[in-house]
């Protein structure tokens, strides 16, 4: 992990794209800013995590589903 030290209004450069400003400092509270490309996904890891677990539940629902049988229709009864 690179460990950097920046004050409000600083900035550092991921790649030639993605910049990331502290905006404020308060007590142990950090505001940060992310400017990046509409092709990169920017989230909060806790929301990451849970978009991760969201998907990996649908797929495996997706495959329970595709392995599970197809229930039996009744027989029409003739008149």
């Amino acid at each position: 992990m690179l460990v950097l030290t920046r004050r409000a209004n600083q900035s550092i450069m991921i790649g030639h794209d993605i910049v990331v400003t502290v905006l404020e400092v308060r007590g142990d509270q950090v505001r940060i800013g992310i400017k990046a490309p509409r092709s990169v996904d920017v989230h909060r890891e806790e929301v990451f995590a849970s978009l991760q677990q969201a998907n990996k539940d649908a797929a495996q629902s997706a495959k329970d589903l595709a392995n599970s049988p197809l229930p039996e229709v009744p027989a029409r009864a003739e008149t």
